[in-house]
Parts: structure tokens; sequence; C-alpha cells
């Protein structure tokens, strides 16, 4: 993984500009002015937009605020999903900065899962984590790892900080040379056009000749739609574990949308 660590920064550090901005029906005592943010990738709306909630507050009244809700072009945005993932889903081919609508009222219940504090945001990164290593290590590095390493993972997440979390990451993304991979690839195809919000099945790293598999293989299996004329896509899928969690590949409407981080963390509650 040494080697991968300028690619591992590069994923780390991607970047979305983005534009808030207070829904015309929110109540306020005056004009609500946009909010302009760089947001992470490889994070959560609700564990990165504390700026915006503050600054919209300073026009509302406190009885009008409830819990904060965000939404693209109608669409509410599930706080459960990595940032990178919602864009691409949704507004891979917009016009940047990516144009996000906030909300105070009328939480949607039955599209949204309620996020009541950094807590639950914690609690659900962890079991994305847990579930990874079960795949692909029968979860022994988690079990081994000690409750101060879990908490070092999270602030690293929390608080943007590279080194800190890679130096504890790392452990999950190792495997002895006899073991010679994973188990199974942990990853997700979210689609958009679907009842399915995403496919996930096993994947082993290599095949039963001992032939090592590509993102390309992984994608004719269960998604051959997505390679519509038959071509080969590159690198392995041991290339593609700069994520703790999950590969990712985000598919909308044709033709299919690659993630451009190739792989985020991490795998979404649908």
């Amino acid at each position: 993984m040494a080697d991968d660590k300028d690619v591992l920064r590069d994923v780390w550090f991607g970047r979305i500009p983005t534009c808030f901005t207070l829904n015309q029906d929110e109540v306020t005592e005056r004009e609500a002015e946009p909010y302009y943010l760089l947001l992470p990738r490889v994070s959560y709306l609700t564990l990165v937009t504390d700026k915006v909630k503050k600054h919209f507050l300073k026009v509302m009244k406190a009885e009008d605020v409830e819990e904060m809700w965000f939404e693209y072009e109608g669409t509410p945005l599930k706080w459960h999903y990595p940032i990178g993932v919602l864009f691409d889903l949704h507004a891979s081919n917009t016009v940047l900065p990516w144009s996000i609508t906030v909300h105070f009222k009328n939480f949607p219940d039955r599209d949204l899962l309620h996020c009541p504090s950094s807590s639950v945001i914690e609690a659900h990164f962890m079991s994305s984590i847990k579930e990874a290593d079960a795949l692909k290590h029968k979860s022994q590095v988690v079990n081994d790892m000690q409750k101060k390493d879990h908490k070092q993972l999270w602030m690293g997440l929390q608080n943007d900080k590279f080194d800190q979390f890679w130096a504890m990451n790392r452990k999950l993304m190792e495997y002895s040379t006899e073991d010679g991979g994973f188990r199974y690839i942990p990853f997700r195809i979210y689609q958009t056009m679907s009842d399915r919000p995403f496919i996930q099945k096993l994947f082993r790293p290599v095949s039963p000749e001992g032939n090592v598999h590509t993102l390309g293989d992984l994608l004719k299996e269960m998604y051959p739609t997505a390679l519509p004329n038959d071509e080969p896509l590159a690198g392995t899928l041991d290339q593609l574990k700069s994520s703790p969690t999950t590969t990712t590949t985000t598919t909308t409407t044709t033709p299919p949308c690659m993630s451009d981080t190739g792989a985020l963390i991490p795998p979404p509650t649908p």
C-alpha cells in the first residue's frame, strides 16, 4: 500500500465545489445568502455541514427550525451515502458548483433516515467497516483492533485527517502472503433507475484458475450493460483497494457512469 500513497491522497482530498441555498418556503427574518463549501467526496453531508447550518440559522427563528435535510432537484439526498456517491448518482453531469437546497421543515421520513447526532454517523460508518472486514478477513482484523483504534479511524474521517485515518486503516487493507488476497471484494454498484438501490454479491479477487480478476471482470458478471461494447477495463481489483470498505461504481441511465475515485467509503444502508 505504501506505493499507492499518492493515489490514496488524491482520492482522500477529492473535493466538490457546492453552493447551498435555503429552500424558498422556509420562513426567514431576512434574505438568506447562499453558502459555498468544498465538500470532501469521502465524507458524509451531515458530518461536514455544521457551518452551513450555522449560516442559515442566523436568519431564522428557533421555532421555525427542525431537522436539517438536503435536496437536489427534488431528490432528497441520503446522508448515509458518501458525498462522492451522491454527486455521481445525481449530479455528475451538472455544471459546478453543485447546487444543493437546504430544508429545516417537512422532513421526508419515507425517503431519508433521521440523523440526530454525529454518533449515528459513527455507528453507521463502523458497521460498514465491520461488514467489509467480514468479507475480506472473516472479521479477524476488526476483532483484533482495540476500541481506541476504532476511534482513531472515525476521528480521522470526522476531522479530515488523512495520516491519522490511514495509520489505522492500513491494517484493514493488508493480508498475508499465504492467503494470496482478500476472501471477497466488498463492493456495491449503485443504481438510480431501478427498484434495487444497489447490487451487492460475493466476488472473489482471483478466479478458480488462479487468474487475478479485473474491475472489468466484476462489471461483466454483475452489471454487463456497463460494458456495452465488451471493451476490457484495465486495472485489477487489487489496484482498487484505496477504500477500507467498498469499491464503488455508480451507475445512472445509459451510459453508466463510473465513480471518478474508483473507491469510496463506506457501503450504505438502502
